[in-house]
């Protein structure tokens, strides 16, 4: 059996064929000297522009750290982060985007805080991002978060983060809830941090998100606490989240 990665890294990945061979490019550079037994686990959420043609290619070209999943069709990024959780081996795992906005340099630093926290949590303090469509919604809807989980970040929506596998692993999460990650992590004294990260202009492709998320963030704070719960406790019988088509590498 191959040995077990050090660290699991995660990336959702949506009609993202032009950046994913620079992001596995670049978490090689950055891990492979420091972690060598890293795994790079990429969640290809139902693209429509070939995205998985390549994971499957690069997955071929280097199947002692990249692990490829193809879900059924596009169920949503808590729904890919979610699937890279399960397929998980290392007891720290990391989340980032796979639209080359976050800086993997970053992970390293992130990772050692993960010796005496549960959750560490990027923070995009200079973003690289529409004022109108992206900054002032999320700032907003982060205030808002704080305020009705208590636990104060400036900035939720950071898909630059690190978790010990038991914190995440365990959870059952409904579309939207990875917004609310870090406070559903937390629960049961979970210790959290948040440290500033590099955040870069997107060169290819476009955001899927804008001024919707923030709607929707109003109406999860309306039943978020029971949300929680449920994150911990489901009720059953519990539908399916989301649906593997084809898995590349790992461990079953």
């Amino acid at each position: 059996m191959r040995e077990a990665p050090g660290l699991s890294v995660i990336v959702p990945l949506y009609d993202e064929a032009l950046n994913v061979d620079a992001v596995v490019e670049e978490v090689a550079q950055v891990l492979g000297a420091v972690y060598p037994t890293y795994e790079l686990i990429l969640v290809d959420d139902g693209s429509h522009d070939g995205t998985f043609d390549r994971v499957r290619r690069l997955q071929a070209a280097d199947p002692d750290h990249l692990v490829a999943i193809r879900l059924t069709r596009n169920f949503g990024q808590s729904a890919a982060f979610t699937a890279g959780f399960a397929a998980a081996r290392a007891p720290i795992v990391a989340t980032m985007d796979g639209d080359m906005q976050n800086d993997p340099a970053d992970l390293p630093r992130l990772v050692a805080l993960a010796a005496t926290h549960d959750v560490v949590c990027g923070w995009r303090k200079d973003r690289k991002d529409a004022v109108l469509t992206r900054y002032v919604p999320s700032v907003a809807a982060n205030a808002l978060i704080s305020l009705v989980t208590g636990v104060r970040l400036h900035d939720n929506g950071c898909s630059l983060k690190v978790f010990r596998a038991e914190a995440v692993k365990r959870l059952h999460l409904r579309p939207g809830m990875h917004r609310y990650l870090p406070a559903i992590a937390s629960q049961g004294g979970g210790r959290v941090t948040e440290v500033v990260v590099n955040h870069r202009p997107r060169r290819f492709g476009h955001s899927k998100y804008g001024l919707s998320r923030t709607f929707s963030v109003v109406g999860d704070l309306l039943h978020l606490h029971r949300l929680m719960r449920e994150a911990l406790v489901p009720p059953t019988p519990e539908a399916p989240l989301y649906q593997v088509a084809e898995r590349l590498g790992g461990t079953a």
